[in-house]
């Protein structure tokens, strides 16, 4: 599979028209999709979801770990772990899916070396549940326009992580546009490292919509992930602008090229 043959729906924000998020990942499956992701868990119908994941066929291919706790604060380390053993025993109904993790906020008065070393700490202690649950880990970087305090906002830093705790199941999250409001370039912070990613997820700049509605080079994008061997899924992590079925065909036409 090259990069851009399985496209994931994200049922967060696409097909929001038909109710719950099982309704919308039925609709994503009649409109050809085969995977699909979402944001938080607890608020999400999960047993009407596992059902509508075994009628359709479909698989998960991400769901975020919540609550969201700091992995450079320690005082906030026990209640992270928790949550990422609670996640891993809830997602057992739905097919074991990625585990996005956000990287929390900064605490005031660390240093860059000690951030850097209360996160190792936390994502080795995670990284071990996930190995034992057979389950695999996304550190996921955002950016400072959405949040200014958050600690994880560089790809390269991200991927740092993922190799000091060097664990099977921690991988990177690669989010196109998060990356692009921080001012990456694709290549600059994955050449060399892609294997160290387990998925990427797209939306265009600036306002976070379909491919092809802003201002990102998408063929100069494709070609970079194809160049550099990725070959998983593209997450269509955006909220679309026209009705789905223009977003998804205009999605398609730069992103399947």
């Amino acid at each position: 599979m090259s990069a851009g043959d399985e496209l994931s729906s994200c049922i967060e924000w696409q097909f929001a028209e038909c109710g719950e998020l099982d309704a919308r990942l039925r609709a994503a499956s009649d409109a050809g999709f085969t995977s699909a992701e979402f944001h938080l868990w607890r608020d999400k119908p999960v047993d009407a979801l596992a059902e509508a994941l075994a009628e359709t066929g479909m698989r998960l291919t991400s769901i975020c770990v919540d609550p969201r706790k700091s992995i450079v604060d320690p005082n906030e380390r026990s209640a992270m772990v928790a949550a990422v053993r609670e996640m891993i025993a809830a997602a057992r109904k739905l097919g074991k899916p990625n585990l996005i993790v956000a990287s929390g906020f900064r605490v005031e008065g660390l240093s860059e070396e000690a951030d850097f070393a209360n996160a190792v700490t936390a994502l080795r202690a995670v990284a071990d549940a996930a190995e034992e649950a057979g389950v695999t880990l996304l550190l996921e970087p955002l950016n400072t326009r959405l949040f200014a305090s958050m600690y994880l906002v560089s790809t390269k830093i991200g991927l740092d992580l993922v190799e000091a705790v060097d664990s099977p199941n921690l991988r990177l999250l690669f989010d196109v546009w998060h990356s692009a409001v921080m001012g990456e370039d694709i290549v600059d912070v994955l050449d060399g490292r892609i294997h160290l990613v387990g998925h990427v997820q797209v939306a265009d700049l600036e306002d976070r919509h379909e491919p092809g509605t802003g201002s990102l080079n998408w063929e100069y994008i494709m070609y970079a992930l194809r160049r550099l061997g990725h070959s998983g899924a593209i997450g269509l992590d955006y909220i679309p602008s026209p009705p789905m079925e223009q977003s998804l065909a205009l999605s398609r036409q730069k992103i399947c090229q």
